[in-house]
Parts: C-alpha cells; structure tokens; sequence
C-alpha cells in the first residue's frame, strides 16, 4: 500500500465521482478505476458501492476514511518534521558551559535561540574547558561555551565571542581593596587562590604565564577548577585571585574586583564557542550564526567595552 493509493481513495471518497475525483488529481479516469478496486483488492473488501446513481461509501470505506486522512497528516508531519531537522530548526542541541557564563552570555543567547527555534530541544551541561572539548570532539556534545586560551584537538574550533582581561579579586575588607588598582607585585606576599593544572590549559596556564612574566611566584593557598569556586575561596578569606573581569558583574558582595595596574596588552582572555570542524550539525551551526549575529549587535552597540568594579564596602 502507498501513499498514492491512499490519496487516491481520500478524493474518491470526498467527491463520490470518479471524474471529478480524477480531474482534481491530474489523471485520467480509467487508471484512477483501476487504482481503487486494486486497493480493494489487496484490502480484501469493498470500499465503495457502485450504483446507478453513484458511488456510495461502504461501512469499510467509512471506517477505511478517516485512518487513510491520519496517515497522510503523518506522512506530511514527518516530511515537515525531516526538513525542519535538515535545515536546523528542529531537533535537538546538546550545549555545554563553564560556570563562569551562566549568568549574562549564556541565558541571553539560550533565550534568543529557543525564542527563534521553539521546535530545537536544549540539552545544557555544566562542564570544564576539558571536558568540553573532549566531548565536543567526541561527539557527545554538538557545542560548548569554553574560555580561552585553552588547548583543542585538531578536529575542534573556536569561535570567539567576547574579550576579556583578569583582574584581581579579594576579600572586602583587605588593604588592597582600598587602592584603585593593583600591581601584580603586590600578590608576592599574599596567600594566593589558583587554577587547579588541566591538561587543557585554560586560566591555569593563562594565570601562570601572566605570574612568570610579572616575575611573581605568589604562595598557593587553595585551587579551584571554576572562577566562581575560586571566587567564593576568595569570599571565605583564603587568598587573592585572577579572575576574569566580567565575573564582578555576578559575585557577592563580599568580594571587591580590582584591575591590574601592570597588566600586559596581550594578556586577553575571553569566552568562545567550541564546536566540531567537520561533524557539526545543522542546528548547531544555527546556533553559531545567532551567537555570531548577538555578538556583532553588541559591538556596535558599545555594551562589551568597560565593565564596573565594585568598590570595597
């Protein structure tokens, strides 16, 4: 049975003429006859009663009508639901995300996506920058927000979406939160807060490139795999800690956030969307072009350019 024959026999039955039902489907009587007791046939019952005054509907064609219009919706259904899929704006998108974009970046470009594709499901997975490129390669997750600089495989790429630089975090009350900024010198008598090592780099290599240049070999008290981890270590009075500047938009008030006096040019960090070189999916790339679309209204809208520091209460 095909969904030509059930076509067929929708519009047999609706018009209850066989000519006109023909003429509405572009074909000739004759085989449109042939079609239907063919049907009947391998239905092994009659569909229709032929008369001399027409066509009428038997108790099986009655019963047969209804089934036969269900699966044509279905059949369309599924033909909608394949290209909605190819095209990207279906499916499902499995998205992973360091800690530190789970206020501000994330939720904007999570809302804006399932606001354009309502019919994409969102899988979201708190991850570190290792395992989000481990899992973004392997193929257990289509993208991930991850911070850069950070180590890839071959097979991963980045694509960027916002700058940023470290600055130094430390309990409310401590003596340095009184200056306007702070020097990197400054951290050589103090407890220190780091990055725990990973073999993706990340903030610890960014954090001790930028230490060694500044010629600091600061005391490690405590480390910490997220900047909002170390941040609350920070908090509890452990030590001082680099941080990204966008994280003192979203952290308690018993941290202040100063900049650094010495820091280097180049010394940028930032956030980027880790995604597959070859294996990426449709909806994923979706995914990308808005991020990309979001991320280039905000440049020229001026809104990534300074950002606040609290000040010591």
């Amino acid at each position: 049975m095909e969904l030509r024959q059930l076509r067929q026999f929708v519009m047999v039955a609706e018009t209850l003429n066989f000519r006109r039902a023909a003429e509405r489907l572009c074909m000739a009587q004759p085989p449109l006859s042939v079609a239907i007791r063919k049907l009947e046939e391998e239905l092994g019952v009659p569909l229709f009663e032929r008369a001399p005054r027409g066509l009428r509907l038997t108790e099986a064609g009655q019963a047969s009508l209804e089934v036969a219009r269900r699966c044509l919706r279905d059949a369309q259904e599924l033909a909608s639901a394949a290209r909605a899929a190819a095209e990207g704006e279906a499916g499902q998108l499995r998205v992973g995300f360091v800690g530190s974009v789970t206020f501000g970046l994330m939720p904007r470009f999570v809302r804006a996506f399932s606001g354009r594709y309502p019919k994409v499901k969102l899988e979201l997975r708190e991850v570190t920058n290792a395992e989000a490129v481990t899992a973004v390669d392997g193929g257990t997750l289509d993208i991930a927000f991850v911070r850069v600089p950070t180590m890839r495989p071959p097979a991963v790429m980045f694509q960027h979406i916002e700058s940023d630089v470290f600055c130094i975090a430390l309990p409310a009350g401590h003596r340095l939160a009184g200056k306007k900024a702070v020097r990197l010198t400054d951290l050589a008598t103090e407890p220190f807060v780091g990055y725990a090592p990973s073999r993706a780099g990340g903030l610890h290599a960014a954090v001790t490139q930028l230490l060694q240049r500044a010629g600091v070999s600061p005391t490690v008290a405590q480390e910490g795999v997220q900047v909002q981890t170390l941040i609350g270590l920070v908090e509890s009075g452990l030590g001082l800690a680099l941080v990204p500047t966008v994280s003192a938009a979203h952290a308690p008030a018993g941290v202040a956030f100063r900049p650094i006096r010495d820091l280097p040019r180049d010394a940028v960090i930032g956030i980027a969307l880790a995604y597959h070189a070859t294996g990426e999916s449709m909806v994923a790339r979706r995914f990308r072009d808005l991020v990309g679309e979001q991320s280039e209204s905000d440049g020229r809208e001026g809104s990534g350019s300074a950002r606040p520091f609290r000040t010591a209460s």
